[in-house]
C-alpha cells in the first residue's frame, strides 16, 4: 500500500524537489515551487492522517528512489547507510568478514570467502546460508542485514548458517579487508602477460601499472588485459589506464551534457608507459561504462585490439551530489563519446516503449566511425570486438541458467561430492555434464523466450478477436518445437556451461586465485588473444 501511495500521489510531485539549483530550476521556478508546495501539503497530510501509522523516513526513501526510477538505471538517492556502501564500493576498503555476499529476503548467502580473510578463516564456504548474525534473524531484519557483518577490526560477529541442511555457528573476528582492483597478473607464456582489471576504483590505475611493470620484467613482450565482467567506476582512472599505452595529450573520452561545466575532453596527462608493445583486450556483455572508455579509446587509437563479445552500452557519466543530513545522489549529468566521436549508449531511456522499458537502438541506426588508421566502427551498441567470439557472449538460456545461480548450486553441490586435490588435473567429464542436465531437471528449471512471450501476446489478441480455435492446432505444435529447442539447447550449449562450470567449481577448491591460473591454461577467449599476439601479421591485420 505505501509503494502504491508513493507511486501514484507522492512521485509526480517529488519530480521537482532534487533540482533546486541550476538552470532548470530557474527556467521553470514557479512550476518546481508550486508542486514542491503540493508535496509538502500532502506529506504532512498522509504522514497526520493516514488509517495506518507511517514512517516518514521509509516513505520519503522509498518515493524518492522509486521516481528516480523513471529516469535511468545509475541516477539513485543515496540514504546516509547508502553513502558508505557506495564509499566502499569506490574504494573496495571496508572492515568485516572478507567474504562476497548475496543478500536475499530470509537470508545471506556466501558467494565467495576470500583467502585467508576472516570468513575463509572461520571455515565459512560457497553456498553457506547464514541466518543469523549474532542475535539478529536475518529474515526479520528489514535492511540490508550484509551490513551487519561489517563492524571495527579486531571485534567479532558470531554467525549461524547452514551448510548442506545442517545448522552450525561460526566466530569471526572483523578485521580490515582490501580487494585489489587488479586480482591478478601473471605471464601466459615467455612472452606474454596477462593482467585481469576487476573494477575501476582509485586504486586501479596504480595496479595495473604495477602489473604491467613488474610482467615487463620478466620478459612479457606482448599483453593481454582482462576487462570482462568489469562493470566501469571512475572515469579519470579509466583515462590513466588509457594512458599506460597511448602517449601524453592524446584525446581519451569527451563528455557532453546540458550544462557547459560538464562538457569536458579528456586528454593523457603523462608519459605513457609502453606505446609500442603489442596488446589484446578481452570484453564481455558485462564490460560497461569505464571499461568501455578504455575499450572503445584503444581500438579508435589502433592501439589494441579487441576480442570477444559486444560490451554492455553504457555510454552515460554520473556525479555524485550531496544533499542534506548525509545523504547524497548519483545522477546522469552527461553522455561520453569515445576519441572518433561515437557513443556506445546502447538503451534509450528517454524514449520508452508502450510498456514503460528503454528502447535499444537498432542497428539499422548505428551511424559509422572510422579510427586513426581509418577503420570502421559503430556508435549505439556498445564497443563490437575486432575479433567476436561465440563463446563470450552467453546465450539465452545460459544467461537464465546463471541467473537463476543454478551454476552457483551445482558448484556447491559438486564441492561437497568430490574431492579435487589437484588443479591440473581436474576436467569436468560428460558424466558430470549429464548430471548437471539431471540436477536442472531437479531444480524445475525453465525459462521463457521472447518468442514464446510473443506467441503468448499473439494468442490474447486471437482470443479477443475469436480466433483461438482457428489458430489454436498451430499454436500447440509451435509450443511443441520450442519446447524441443529449449531442450536441445542445453546440449548446444554444452562448450559454454562446462566453461562455467569448471570455472566456479575450481574456485570452491582453489580459490579465486586457481581459477585464474585455470583460466591461463583453459580459457578461450585467453588462448584466441595469445594466438593473436604470437602472429605479428595477424595482430597488425587487424589494426589495418
Amino acid at each position: 500500500m505505501k509503494k502504491l501511495l508513493t507511486k501514484r500521489i507522492v512521485l509526480p510531485i517529488l519530480i521537482g524537489v532534487l533540482f533546486i539549483t541550476g538552470s532548470a530550476f530557474k527556467g521553470d521556478f514557479f512550476e518546481i515551487a508550486k508542486q514542491i508546495e503540493i508535496f509538502t501539503t500532502l506529506f504532512k497530510e498522509v504522514n497526520m492522517n493516514y488509517v495506518d501509522d507511517t514512517n516518514p523516513a521509509e516513505l520519503m526513501d522509498t518515493a524518492i528512489k522509486s521516481m528516480l526510477q523513471d529516469l535511468d538505471p545509475y541516477t539513485n538517492f543515496y540514504n546516509e547507510q547508502d553513502v558508505e556502501e557506495s564509499r566502499i564500493n569506490n574504494t573496495d576498503d571496508y572492515t568485516g568478514i572478507g567474504a562476497s555476499v548475496l543478500t536475499l529476503k530470509d537470508k545471506l548467502v556466501i558467494l565467495e570467502p576470500y583467502k585467508d580473510f576472516p570468513a575463509d578463516k572461520a571455515g565459512l564456504k560457497a553456498g553457506d546460508e547464514i541466518i543469523k548474525i549474532d542475535q539478529t534473524v536475518v529474515a526479520d531484519f528489514n535492511d540490508d542485514a550484509g551490513n551487519l557483518l561489517q563492524g571495527t577490526a579486531g571485534t567479532s560477529v558470531e554467525v549461524t548458517y547452514l551448510r548442506q541442511g545442517k545448522t552450525q555457528t561460526a566466530s569471526i573476528q572483523r578485521e580490515a579487508v582490501e580487494i585489489h582492483a587488479v586480482p591478478h597478473y601473471s605471464m601466459v607464456d615467455d612472452k606474454t602477460g596477462y593482467v585481469v582489471l576487476r573494477k575501476f576504483n582509485e586504486k586501479a590505475s596504480a595496479e595495473t601499472i604495477n602489473a604491467v611493470r613488474v610482467l615487463k620484467s620478466q620478459g612479457a613482450k606482448q599483453i593481454v588485459l582482462d576487462l570482462r565482467g568489469n562493470l566501469g567506476g571512475l572515469l579519470n582512472e579509466a583515462v590513466n589506464i588509457t594512458n599506460i599505452f597511448v602517449p601524453k595529450n592524446q584525446l581519451v573520452v569527451t563528455t557532453k551534457s546540458k550544462v557547459d561545466k560538464y562538457n569536458k575532453t579528456y586528454y593523457t596527462q603523462k608519459e605513457a608507459i609502453d606505446t609500442e608493445i603489442p596488446l589484446v583486450v578481452l570484453i564481455d556483455g558485462r564490460s560497461a561504462s569505464a571499461s568501455e572508455i578504455v575499450a572503445g579509446a584503444l581500438q579508435d587509437l589502433d592501439r589494441a585490439v579487441v576480442v570477444g563479445a559486444r560490451s554492455f552500452g553504457k555510454g552515460l557519466v554520473q556525479r555524485p551530489k550531496a544533499l542534506v543530513y548525509g545523504t547524497q545522489m548519483k545522477i546522469t549529468i552527461s553522455r561520453y563519446y569515445t576519441p572518433s566521436g561515437r557513443s556506445i549508449q546502447s538503451l534509450d531511456y528517454w524514449n520508452r516503449d508502450e510498456f514503460g522499458k528503454a528502447t535499444r537502438v537498432k542497428k539499422e541506426n548505428y551511424t559509422a566511425f572510422k579510427t586513426k588508421r581509418g577503420r570502421t566502427v559503430y556508435d549505439g551498441g556498445g564497443i563490437q570486438p575486432d575479433v567476436e567470439l561465440d563463446i563470450t557472449k552467453l546465450s539465452p538460456i545460459t544467461s537464465a541458467i546463471v541467473n537463476d545461480f543454478l551454476i552457483f548450486d551445482f558448484a556447491t553441490m559438486y564441492y561437497y561430492s568430490h574431492d579435487v586435490k589437484d588443479l591440473n588435473s581436474f576436467k569436468l567429464t560428460d558424466a558430470d555434464f549429464n548430471a548437471f542436465k539431471t540436477f536442472l531437471k531437479d531444480k524445475n528449471f525453465t525459462f521463457e523466450t521472447k518468442t514464446e512471450k510473443a506467441f503468448d501476446d499473439a494468442l490474447t489478441v486471437a482470443t479477443d478477436e475469436e480466433l483461438q480455435s482457428v489458430i489454436d492446432t498451430q499454436y500447440t505444435d509451435l509450443l511443441k518445437s520450442l519446447s524441443a529447442y529449449k531442450t536441445k539447447a542445453i546440449d548446444d550449449n554444452k562448450t559454454q556451461l562446462m566453461g562455467l562450470l569448471s570455472e566456479e567449481i575450481v574456485k570452491r577448491y582453489f580459490y579465486r586465485e586457481g581459477m585464474y591460473a585455470y583460466y591461463i591454461s583453459n580459457n578461450t577467449e585467453i588462448r584466441k588473444g595469445t594466438d593473436i599476439l604470437k602472429s605479428p601479421s595477424t595482430y597488425l591485420g587487424y589494426l589495418q
